[in-house]
């Protein structure tokens, strides 16, 4: 009896274990995975870099005091100072994930061309002058390790750093450089050691750098009036043997409140694919928070007025849309009014393979203000739009544009008997098809900015509509002419939907 209530409570406790467990588990609204492709594109790009960094950087000086025993010369106190990179190859040069750990990066056969002035004094004599100095068979291997901080920033640390420069050769220049050429070769032993022990601390510096400036992205920001969206690390970063995959929150919230969305994000797996250097995948959870936080925080209220709506009537409805513009004119466009929309619920967003629909329940409004009179309403329904979001990747931004599928009026409350309901359900389909989608869009082209690396461009993108989200593959490219900031988050300049249907222009 002992034995099987003993049975019955851990099997108790298991299932609150587990229970506990799943309650408590945070899945990403965003995943990215960088494959094997964009670590070899990033030896490509990552030496680019450092040419770039290396003409840049200032070089500590080499100091140090040597005999000179073959010309009875006790001392000589040297000094290369101003010390510059002008060239460098590194011919052998590879990145590779290390399962579980980091990104190992590994060189050698490395040369280096560079020039420096320098300045010698011993008991005998003092002088100054400029020498070129050829480096050889440098030797670099190191273990990046990527973690996340406590506020969601990712964070660099370089693991096992190991450096060496095999052979130095120094030519001295000037009057003299006959008689200093002469001794250069015993001052290049003492100069290799002095440079092998600065190598590793150079790099290790100029990785705690980086991370300096990792620590400054912002990872909760403002996207507008109405929204902030969180793009924070949620765990550590997970190397397998192939790639690194990224969990990032990917949420939207109200401007004045933090708190979550009140529904969960559901789990999802990107697919095993390598044939792109990156693969982003945005879920479901993704937009229904944006719809959700937009929703609360008023945006999806918009009122319009007969300028606006009839100045886009004329510019995008054709043919039959000009027949059901008389149409509008007859019953509507006599006198001027104003048709005020109200979300009436988050607009549902809904991802299938091949098909991305969001559908917006809501209440119109047609008022109308008599001249020397308020503001009267001619009609108030409810009715849900069905659309269709099409989307394309342009430069570095996701660009989403709405299609018209369906329009449904329900309850209709009209205070004007004469005016049948079927005549405004075609009406309003007009005008929400004519009028306001065109609106809509033109807000839509300004994109998605997508978060990228600095100076890292997207190529050869592509985006489908899977399961529940979306999959974008893509190749980078890194341009030095590039003029942006590095941003992690890249939505700074969105202003997607709000009252007054204005916003920043794309730039």
């Amino acid at each position: 009896m002992h034995t099987k209530m003993v049975q019955v409570l851990w099997g108790y406790f298991l299932l609150w274990n587990f229970y506990f467990s799943s309650a408590h588990t945070i899945y990403p609204g965003i995943k990215a995975r960088a494959t094997q492709r964009a670590l070899d594109y990033g030896v490509q790009a990552g030496i680019e870099m450092i040419e770039q960094m290396a003409k840049e950087r200032n070089i500590p000086d080499l100091k140090g005091s040597e005999s000179l025993e073959f010309l009875k010369i006790d001392y000589v106190n040297y000094n290369f100072s101003n010390i510059k990179i002008h060239a460098f190859s590194f011919p052998n040069t590879s990145l590779a994930f290390v399962p579980g750990v980091g990104i190992k990066a590994l060189t050698n056969h490395g040369t280096a061309n560079v020039s420096t002035h320098w300045a010698v004094k011993s008991p005998l004599f003092q002088d100054t002058g400029g020498a070129d100095l050829f480096l050889s068979g440098v030797y670099f291997t190191g273990i990046l390790i990527l973690a996340r901080n406590d506020f969601g920033h990712p964070i660099l640390k370089l693991q096992d750093c190991y450096a060496q420069v095999s052979h130095a050769h120094v030519s001295f220049s000037g009057e003299l450089s006959v008689l200093y050429n002469s001794f250069a070769e015993p001052m290049e032993k003492p100069i290799l050691k002095n440079l092998n022990e600065m190598l590793c601390p150079i790099i290790t510096g100029e990785v705690e750098a980086l991370n300096a400036n990792l620590s400054m992205l912002e990872v909760l920001t403002k996207i507008d009036n109405y929204t902030l969206l969180d793009f924070s690390l949620l765990n550590a970063p997970e190397i397998t043997e192939n790639n690194i995959d990224l969990d990032l929150k990917g949420v939207f919230y109200p401007l004045e409140n933090l708190t979550d969305p009140p529904f969960p994000p559901v789990p999802f797996m990107l697919p095993e694919r390598s044939d792109s250097m990156l693969y982003v995948g945005i879920s479901e959870y993704f937009f229904k928070s944006a719809s959700f936080a937009y929703f609360t925080a008023g945006a999806f209220n918009v009122t319009l007025s007969t300028k606006e709506i009839s100045s886009h009537l004329v510019q995008n409805s054709q043919g039959i849309g000009n027949v059901l513009s008389r149409i509008a004119e007859i019953y509507i466009l006599s006198q001027p009014f104003m048709i005020r929309i109200m979300a009436t619920e988050p607009p549902v967003i809904n991802l299938l393979p091949g098909n991305f629909t969001l559908d917006i329940p809501a209440s119109i409004m047609i008022l109308t203000q008599p001249e020397n009179s308020t503001i009267e309403p001619i009609v108030s329904m409810d009715f849900v739009a069905s659309t269709s979001v099409g989307l394309v990747i342009l430069g570095q931004r996701l660009i989403c544009s709405l299609s018209l599928n369906r329009f449904r009026l329900t309850l209709p409350e009209s205070r004007r008997s004469n005016i049948e309901v079927l005549k405004f359900e075609n009406i309003l389909s007009f005008i929400i098809h004519f009028g306001i989608l065109p609106l809509a869009n033109a807000k839509l082209q300004q994109g998605f900015p997508l978060p990228n690396p600095h100076k890292i461009s997207f190529v050869n993108s592509d985006i489908e509509v899977l399961e529940h989200f979306l999959l974008i593959s893509t190749d980078l490219k890194y341009e030095t002419s590039l003029k942006q900031q590095p941003s992690f988050h890249g939505w700074e300049g969105l202003n997607l939907i709000n009252g007054q249907w204005s916003g920043k222009s794309a730039p």
